[in-house]
């Protein structure tokens, strides 16, 4: 770059300084009146010195901009990275290495670069120069720098040492390694003294600096030999390396852009000024550091000390808190796939152990258990399963379960697979028990079962299937039966039992109609005989004896249906008719014994479906517990009280009592057991009988109070619903136990 091309670049942006000089103007509405501005500068020839040449740049700026006011911080090489971090400064001037360094670590940016006016020539461009005493013939370039005393400013300075340092290191030198020693003085003025009094071999200081002590008579030109001098790029200055730009002028990043903006403004107008006190200073726009960044590269300096070498030390170095990551990662990685290997061999190892105990437990249970997928398909069954029914596994894989296990009811109706309790279960996911069904087996044959149907759902919420558990009730039903039929000749046996007892009681009831008959008849015959005709007297004997018959006609009717063993059919009755019928069979105990019967009948008593006959044969035990229970007392009157009332919408409730002695504590805990009784000659069966006659009609018997003053048994009945629209006759002939 040379004189000629700088000026153009001077000229390229002359313009834009005559745009931006029009908004100078504006400079108050940015900031508070007298504000206090710090402006760091390198200093590298000592603080006096420095501050002597500055000091007019700061007063230029706080006369220029009258809302603030400038002052200049000298600052030395060691401290400018810790006014610009902690930012103790708002504007920074140094070399452009440190510029460089602090712009990449700290986001500085340059706003105007300086130019230095020597002999009026305004120069944004410097170099480093190298030198050593004339006397020393022993020093003519740089290879004759090995081991020699090298004295450079500051290893940050770039004027002052690195721009030297790239020179000698072309020339294939490491002054940490050839030379006899490296030291730094923290001047150029410093560097060129000691090399002038023979302190140190060599020195380098940036370019100017020997013409600027020479014009003070500090110094005299000619006690020096430049080292490798350049004469021919045109620059005017002593110099023995490459050019760079000169320094930028920087704001750091907490200062406003608006103040920036006002300050290189400022800074620029300077140039057409001609102040005796400024008039060695001009600014111009900011050059590229291009070159800079291209020195620090090829010596490795911060920032990019690791620019160009990366050895694994180094990757250590720079990465090791990634690397440390990585390789703990990796460790993690590897202790964590190590217990996974061995938790998936446990895994498999439970699940091989876990697939035996199901197929084991699936196996050795006597239900017949069978899974199906949503399509009704078996997936699969336990050995039972096979062995009850003669399926195998691959008679379903064509085949819906429905189609081959239950497609037909018991009474050969064909069961719809849209009402099958395993398909149901596929649409609503709920479970379902069903108590009483058939399934059919290979051969043709059905068997009674019970089963329940539940849904299998994964873990997302999803129905899998459902899994079929059923059990064959073949030989429970044979056994309810067998049950049933005992129970039938239990209270058949009762019964007799109870016509035993009441065998003197219904001679009189059935003598009283007989003796009426053969009376009245005899009457009719003395009266044919006598000649006497008359025909309504004869009438209402006749009347009599016909009337007589019927009631002894119904009095042997109701023994013969009371003793019978077979099962009687149900049908629709009032319970205060079956009560007052029943009274007919024991009204000649309750006469021998003087017992008053109060009948507390509710009139409009709701009807009920049951069998009349064995409702009979329980309110004939209540009576006849009743009435030996009164039998016991002898002073007081005896009172026998029936009761019938509505409990809500629900049941007819029916009540027997008596004012007796009570039943005894001792066996009121086991009262309705069979065998348990308080009689000498009793069997202990009423009350069971009783109790399994009102449950089977889905009712309850309890006794309901017991004490000295007496005894209340009642039984409750279900009501019939909607007995309007039931036909009576129908109910009768369809309703069986």
């Amino acid at each position: 770059m040379n004189l000629i091309g700088l000026t153009a670049q001077r000229m390229k942006y002359w313009s834009i300084l005559l745009i931006l000089s029009s908004l100078f103007t504006i400079s108050n509405s940015f900031s508070e009146n007298n504000k206090e501005i710090n402006i760091g500068v390198l200093s590298h020839r000592g603080y006096e010195i420095t501050k002597n040449n500055w000091s007019s740049v700061a007063d230029y700026l706080s006369d220029s901009l009258d809302a603030y006011h400038f002052t200049i911080i000298p600052l030395n090489f060691s401290e400018i990275e810790a006014a610009v971090k902690h930012s103790k400064i708002d504007f920074l001037l140094a070399n452009s290495g440190i510029y460089v360094n602090m712009e990449v670590r700290h986001q500085i940016s340059r706003i105007v670069t300086l130019n230095n006016r020597i002999d009026d020539i305004p120069l944004n461009i410097f170099s480093g120069v190298i030198f050593a005493r004339k006397d020393r013939q022993d020093i003519v370039d740089i290879k004759s720098l090995s081991g020699k005393h090298f004295l450079a400013v500051d290893k940050s300075s770039l004027g002052g040492f690195q721009m030297a340092w790239r020179e000698i290191k072309k020339e294939g030198l490491n002054p940490d390694r050839d030379f006899l020693s490296l030291s730094f003085a923290g001047t150029h003025d410093e560097v060129v003294m000691a090399i002038k009094k023979g302190h140190s071999d060599v020195g380098t200081v940036r370019t100017g600096i020997l013409e600027t002590m020479a014009q003070k008579g500090d110094i005299r030109l000619d006690e020096f030999r430049i080292i490798a001098p350049i004469n021919n790029d045109g620059f005017p200055f002593l110099h023995s390396t490459s050019l760079y730009p000169e320094w930028p002028f920087s704001k750091l990043k907490h200062t406003s852009n608006e103040l920036a903006q006002l300050v290189a403004l400022a800074l620029l107008k300077m140039n057409s000024l001609s102040h005796t006190d400024h008039n060695y200073i001009s600014w111009t726009v900011p050059l590229s550091y291009q070159p800079v960044h291209e020195l620090f590269k090829e010596l490795n300096l911060v920032p990019y000390e690791r620019y160009g070498r990366f050895t694994l030390v180094d990757a250590i170095k720079q990465y090791w808190q990634g690397i440390t990551a990585i390789l703990l990662f990796i460790l993690i990685m590897g202790i964590m796939s190590t217990w996974i290997i061995r938790l998936n061999t446990k895994l498999k190892k439970s699940k091989i152990s876990l697939e035996y105990r199901h197929d084991l437990i699936l196996n050795s249970v006597c239900d017949g258990i069978y899974g199906v997928d949503t399509m009704g398909n078996c997936i699969f069954m336990n050995r039972s399963m096979k062995r009850n029914t003669g399926w195998e596994i691959d008679d379903f894989q064509s085949n819906n379960q429905h189609d081959l296990l239950h497609h037909t009811h018991e009474d050969g109706s064909k069961h719809e697979l849209e009402e099958c309790p395993v398909y149901l279960t596929f649409k609503d996911k709920q479970p379902r028990y069903i108590d009483d069904d058939i399934f059919w087996k290979k051969d043709g044959q059905s068997f009674p079962v019970e089963y329940s149907s539940t849904p299998m759902i994964d873990h997302k919420g999803d129905i899998m299937g459902s899994v079929v558990v059923y059990r064959d009730i073949s030989e429970r039903k044979l056994a309810d039966e067998e049950k049933r039929r005992h129970q039938t000749e239990i209270a058949h046996i009762a019964r007799l039992n109870t016509m035993g007892e009441m065998a003197s009681g219904i001679a009189h009831e059935l003598n009283q109609p007989l003796t009426a008959i053969a009376t009245n008849s005899f009457a009719c015959i003395q009266m044919l005989e006598a000649g006497d005709m008359k025909k309504e007297r004869l009438i209402d004997i006749l009347d009599i004896i016909g009337s007589q018959a019927q009631h002894s006609g119904e009095i042997i009717k109701q023994l013969r249906q009371f003793i019978r063993k077979d099962p009687l059919e149900r049908s629709i009755i009032n319970v205060n008719e079956l009560i007052n019928d029943t009274l007919l069979f024991v009204k000649a105990e309750i006469r021998k014994s003087t017992i008053k019967v109060i009948r507390n009948l509710d009139k409009n008593i709701p009807k009920v479906l049951v069998q009349p006959t064995q409702i009979e044969q329980v309110l004939l035990n209540l009576l006849k517990n009743a009435i030996e229970a009164l039998h016991l007392i002898e002073k007081q009157t005896k009172i026998l009280t029936i009761t019938t009332e509505v409990a809500g919408d629900n049941a007819v409730i029916v009540s027997v009592a008596d004012n007796g002695t009570g039943i005894d504590n001792t066996i009121k805990e086991g009262l309705f057991d069979p065998f348990i009784t308080s009689k000498e000659s009793g069997l202990g069966l009423g009350l069971s009988i009783s109790q399994g006659i009102i449950e089977a009609h889905q009712g309850n018997l309890y006794l309901h109070s017991s004490s000295e003053q007496g005894t209340v048994f009642r039984f409750a009945l279900p009501i019939i619903s909607q007995l309007n629209d039931i036909d009576n006759n129908v109910a009768a002939k369809n309703l069986v136990n």
